[in-house]
């Protein structure tokens, strides 16, 4: 056994379980199921009130940002806890994108103009996020980059980019390297994404202005390491939803009743909600072990962030599949939250690489040929 997963931590720290509990209050208060459907209904779902209050109020914006630049200089295991509730809520906050791979983007240039951004972003006084595909995986080649005609103008279109619509700063990995453009010089079209409360966008730059953060090698070895970040902490959104969807379920066949018993009662259902909480179980495993090899920068966390990715999916997909068939006595109601999960449970199993590759990434770590 080796030193980094002899020394592995699975559990929740004093201060993690703080952090988590001041989270889930904010949303609680702010992010209600009603609310949310309500937003994504409207065609703007994100808060900018509940944003600000999570961003500045409680400082999760910068937790992974160094305290020397402003931030909270915690680590990914905090930011996991977060996304977790954030996750267990369906809450329509661009944090993934702007929290984690814009903030690991920005760290990886280590320029001053990366820093002056990295200020503001930990103060929660602008949102960046990268001009990526949402389904940009790890380890995948990036697509075609965005021209640049001298003068740091920039032009091409990036699709399926997240939280572009909220963003006051876009970061685009163009020919000549990292820039940061401005989202009000770019042209958006938002696009009818599955889940409403994660709205995709095309960005069109035609001779946009941006300034230049990082060389192309620079720039790029930053990109691959927010997408290794972002998929191992993306697992941690897709364990909260799956542990909410679970829950729900549970509660509801304990109350709904047929024949005079309680149709949680039955052993079909029993047998069905028993493997979904060993599930849930196991992806708690597999999302802490990801959160806590980025915190450590374990040698193995590509490794083990393939692992929670390749089987965080799959659960929070069966999480919410499940929560939809066991709620079916109540009809097929619009209002009731278990299509948000069900949408962002689907949208998340392409976000960051399908678990396909993420399973391909696995056997080649472990130098296993692919099937001829």
């Amino acid at each position: 056994m080796t030193a980094s997963r002899a020394s592995l931590d699975l559990l929740y720290s004093d201060t993690e379980e703080e952090l988590r509990s001041v989270v889930r209050a904010l949303l609680a208060d702010h992010c209600a199921p009603a609310t949310v459907l309500a937003r994504a209904e409207s065609g703007r779902p994100h808060d900018p009130a509940l944003w600000r209050t999570l961003a500045s109020g409680i400082g999760a914006a910068g937790l992974l940002v160094p305290e020397k630049l402003g931030g909270a200089g915690a680590s990914h295991r905090e930011a996991a806890v977060v996304l977790e509730e954030l996750g267990r809520a369906v809450a329509p906050v661009p944090y993934l994108t702007g929290c984690v791979l814009a903030t690991e983007i920005l760290l990886g240039c280590d320029t001053a103009e990366a820093g002056d951004l990295l200020r503001e972003l930990a103060a929660g006084r602008q949102i960046c996020v990268p001009a990526l595909p949402l389904t940009q995986a790890p380890g995948a080649p990036l697509p075609r980059p965005p021209r640049e005609s001298g003068g740091g103008a920039l032009t091409g279109t990036v699709t399926s980019v997240a939280d572009a619509t909220a963003a006051d700063v876009l970061l685009v990995l163009a020919d000549t390297g990292l820039y940061a453009v401005p989202a009000a010089g770019a042209r958006l079209t938002p696009a009818v994404p599955l889940d409403l409360t994660r709205p995709l966008a095309t960005v069109t730059l035609d001779g946009t202005p941006g300034t230049r953060l990082a060389d192309p090698a620079t720039a790029r070895a930053a990109v691959a390491g927010a997408l290794l970040s972002g998929a191992g902490l993306l697992a941690s959104e897709q364990l909260g939803l799956a542990e909410w969807c679970l829950t729900e379920t549970v509660a509801h066949v304990r109350g709904r009743h047929q024949f005079n018993r309680p149709v949680g009662s039955f052993q079909a259902l029993k047998h069905r909600l028993a493997r979904l909480w060993l599930d849930v179980a196991s992806a708690r495993a597999a999302a802490r072990a990801a959160a806590d090899a980025l915190a450590t920068v374990s040698p193995d966390a590509p490794l083990t962030v393939a692992v929670a990715q390749a089987y965080c999916s799959g659960v929070a997909v069966r999480a919410a599949e499940e929560c939809v068939q066991l709620h079916g006595g109540i009809g097929m109601t619009w209002e009731h939250p278990a299509h948000l999960y069900l949408k962002r449970a689907k949208a998340d199993s392409l976000a960051l690489g399908t678990t396909g590759h993420h399973l391909g990434l696995v056997a080649d770590f472990a130098e296993l040929p692919a099937p001829a």
